[in-house]
């Protein structure tokens, strides 16, 4: 080829620039000598892969042109090209020493990385498996309905007794309240821990006591009988109201039969309608009267006062403090008509026993409802 004076200067200026181009980039070290093969007799029988990436490295460093034959573009290229290469046989190298110094495999390469620097796997399973999670057996709630000495005492009607199996009153309250005793009927009218409301009938209907009897040495304005347990309460009442200075207590009526209901409750809708009845009077088959558990008592002081007469007097005051003590509480009272579903009675006193008043009583209770845990009756 022929010199060209001209294009020389230009030629020699693009020359320059390419061998400062080319010393600018930082190329990876040519392999001066080919990769060393690897004695079979040290090869271990799973490194096939890491075996390969060798032999392809021998060959590329083989037949690899030398830099200064190679543009500056391409020469650019093929320094990303082998950084990626060095990082792909690095690491298939590190798999490799891994694999090789498993069981089974020949010994690890010192030089290589850790394993675990390279992939985290799960935890090993123990030979013996995984271990089994223990449960504590959780023992059943105890219900008075399990113990046999309450069921018994149930079974022979005996209230006072079932009672005293359930640890007293605010344990057979609260066993009650939570359902646990589903063998306890609050709608058995012979119970002395019925109730009955305005949502609440007898069962039947017309169900009347059979042990009804007359109070001892307590005045009657007119012949109205209680429950035996009842009525022997209510004489002991009355004794230590006297006792205690607070005046004589008599009754007006206790015992009130389906009929004899029907002709009070149609005479107070006679007089004021059938809402004003229903805040003061239970219909037929929805009195606690009909229970034989309930009485309205008066004052007397030579003759008696009235119903009304009785939340101002003293025989009213010391009822209120006392009445728990001897099995009876106030059934309605005031602030409490949108659960009873009736107006304050003072009057109106309900037995339901010793151990269940106390517990009434120290629970700060105003109805049975609440008690019991049973849902307002306002209305039928």
């Amino acid at each position: 080829m022929s010199h060209d004076p001209e294009l020389s200067p230009r030629r020699a200026a693009r020359a320059e620039a390419e061998r400062l181009a080319t010393a600018a980039v930082t190329l990876p070290p040519a392999a001066a000598e080919p990769v060393p093969p690897i004695p079979a007799a040290e090869r271990p029988a799973t490194d096939t892969a890491a075996l390969a990436t060798r032999r392809r490295l021998r060959e590329a460093a083989t037949a690899a042109p030398t830099t200064a034959s190679i543009p500056v573009l391409r020469r650019r290229r093929l320094v990303a090209v082998g950084g990626a290469v060095t990082l792909v046989a690095a690491l298939a190298l590190a798999i490799g020493a891994a694999t090789a110094g498993s069981p089974g495999g020949a010994a690890a390469d010192t030089d290589a990385p850790p394993v675990a620097s390279v992939v985290a796997g799960p935890p090993t399973v123990p030979d013996e498996g995984l271990p089994v999670v223990q449960q504590a057996a959780v023992a059943a709630t105890s219900t008075p309905c399990d113990d046999a000495a309450f069921t018994s005492a149930l079974a022979a009607g005996d209230d006072a007794g079932a009672i005293a199996a359930a640890g007293g009153g605010s344990a057979f309250r609260a066993a009650v309240a939570s359902g646990i005793a589903p063998c306890v009927s609050l709608s058995d009218p012979n119970r002395e821990w019925m109730v009955v409301n305005k949502q609440r009938a007898y069962d039947p209907v017309d169900y009347r006591p059979g042990d009804l009897v007359m109070p001892d040495s307590v005045r009657a304005l007119e012949e109205s009988a209680l429950r035996a347990p009842a009525a022997g309460a209510l004489t002991q009442l009355v004794r230590a109201a006297s006792d205690a200075g607070a005046g004589e207590i008599g009754y007006l009526s206790a015992f009130r039969s389906y009929s004899t209901q029907q002709s009070t409750y149609a005479g107070r809708v006679a007089v004021g309608g059938v809402e004003a009845a229903d805040r003061e009077s239970a219909r037929a088959g929805y009195s606690e009267h009909q229970s034989g558990l309930a009485v309205d008592i008066v004052p007397c002081n030579g003759s008696c006062a009235t119903l009304d007469d009785v939340a101002a007097s003293p025989q009213g005051a010391w009822v209120r403090d006392h009445a728990w003590e001897y099995g009876f509480i106030t059934r309605y009272v005031e602030g409490s008509e949108g659960i009873s579903g009736y107006e304050p009675e003072a009057w109106h006193l309900r037995y339901i026993g010793p151990e269940l008043a106390r517990a009434y009583h120290e629970g700060g209770y105003a109805t049975l409802e609440e008690f019991f845990g049973l849902p307002g009756a306002p209305s039928y």
